[in-house]
């Protein structure tokens, strides 16, 4: 609203007013001396921020005199866009074998609104590859958009995905948009070549036979192999690595073919042992390698002939080398067993002397059984010993008998203080004639 004077009278006093016209705005009388800026189409911040409206009045004098104002008009902001992403769709690729947390690329996208309005955050949307999340195989950076890989990819398991990425601006009530993107793994020679024949079992000697017969370009067999690779990673070709007579055989670079070069001749071995090995295409290559053993014979039973012994000695040697192991374990079985015994037998003696040494306990004292009791308690038994004596010239002898305790007698103290020994104390007493214990008893012959 606008209000207007013109200090002159009549004509000369009235005034009308008007705008520029490269302005969405009008310029309209509302009453007396007052005019009002009104719009004259939609108004849109992202088009143009501000307007610079130069208001012109002129009076109807003559000559008519005219004043003019120029007003800056500012737009402000309403969250009315949504974010818009560069691309409408996104491809990125990345090698399998990758590092988790490796950055693959980054989605942007644009808000033409002004300030928290304009402020966009990426959220990755909830979807699922082969059954699995997908939050468990990429994330997005909320504020960057940058898309990192979570684990490592593997081309042989998958070769490719895709996912959906939301922008979301910060307005109220917030707008966004979505992309769709894809991921492509790019295989790596990460597998080396499969032989799938012939098959290396190990339980066969012979895996092809040729007659002696054969002629140039006989084909004795085909290695067959596959790469699980891709691209020139699984090209493969083959070369005869070894052989035991390299002038008869040959293997065919691309086919894998085994064909002899000559003809077989009575004079080349039965037994003939060819290294195969297989390459792929990638850098760098990998390889594998493939035995074949092929008889050189007409007849099955010639072939066994040749191959028995090779079979004995190979089961002798299998053999030895079990028993040696086998002998070797027991020995050292016994050994730790041995020598934890004689430490817990001396462990066991040093125990045992170190509690005696510091018991404490009464001395009980012990009467061999061929002594007696002189006190005559009766707790030992009575000994009696008999001698008999012969002579010579005569058929009859004397036999003599002793009481006990002729020999040896213990005498206890009655204080019980102490025990004696008395040894051979009443010997010269029984060995008197007149003793009163001898006892002549008349001896048959």
């Amino acid at each position: 609203m606008m209000n207007v004077q013109d200090p002159d009278s009549n004509e000369n006093g009235k005034v009308h007013c008007f705008i520029n016209d490269n302005t969405p705005l009008t310029i309209k009388s509302a009453s007396n001396n007052f005019y009002s800026l009104v719009t004259d189409s939609d108004l849109d911040r992202e088009r143009a921020s501000e307007y610079n409206i130069t208001v012109t009045c002129s009076d109807e004098g003559v000559p008519s005199l005219s004043s003019s104002v120029t007003l800056t008009l500012q737009i402000s902001d309403v969250n009315d866009n949504a974010p818009v992403f560069e691309r409408s769709s996104y491809e990125a690729y990345i090698v399998e074998n990758n590092t988790p947390g490796l950055s693959i690329f980054t989605v942007k996208a644009r808000d033409a609104d002004w300030n928290q309005n304009a402020r966009v955050s990426y959220i990755l949307e909830d979807s699922s590859v082969n059954g699995v999340p997908v939050s468990s195989y990429v994330s997005v950076s909320a504020d960057s958009g940058v898309i990192h890989a979570v684990r490592s990819f593997d081309y042989e398991q998958i070769k490719d995905f895709q996912f959906r990425v939301k922008a979301q601006d910060g307005g109220s009530p917030p707008l966004s948009s979505n992309v769709t993107v894809k991921i492509l793994i790019q295989d790596q020679n990460d597998n080396p070549p499969q032989v799938l024949y012939p098959v290396q079992t190990g339980g066969s000697l012979v895996d092809e036979m040729v007659p002696r017969s054969a002629d140039v370009g006989y084909l004795v067999t085909k290695v067959v192999a596959v790469d699980v690779d891709s691209g020139q990673n699984a090209w493969l070709s083959y070369k005869l690595q070894k052989a035991t007579d390299r002038a008869l055989f040959e293997v065919g670079l691309q086919n894998g073919e085994i064909r002899t070069i000559r003809q077989v001749t009575d004079k080349d071995v039965v037994k003939q042992r060819l290294t195969v090995i297989v390459e792929d295409n990638g850098q760098p290559s990998r390889s594998a390698t493939v035995i074949v053993n092929v008889a050189v014979a007409d007849s099955f039973p010639e072939v066994l002939s040749e191959f028995t012994d090779f079979t004995h000695d190979k089961e002798y040697n299998d053999n030895l080398t079990f028993y040696l192991v086998l002998a070797l374990a027991v020995v050292s079985f016994l050994f730790i067993t041995c020598l934890v015994v004689i430490i817990s037998v001396k462990i066991y003696r040093w125990r045992q002397s170190r509690i005696l040494y510091h018991s404490n306990l009464p001395v009980i004292p012990y009467y061999p059984p061929r002594y007696s009791d002189t006190l005559g308690t009766g707790t030992l038994p009575h000994v009696y010993n008999y001698e008999v004596c012969r002579t010579t010239d005569s058929r009859k002898s004397d036999c003599k008998f002793g009481r006990a305790g002729s020999q040896n007698v213990l005498i206890m103290d009655p204080s019980s203080t102490g025990t004696m020994q008395r040894i051979q104390s009443e010997k010269s007493i029984l060995d008197e004639p007149d003793s009163p214990l001898e006892v002549r008893l008349p001896c048959l012959p």
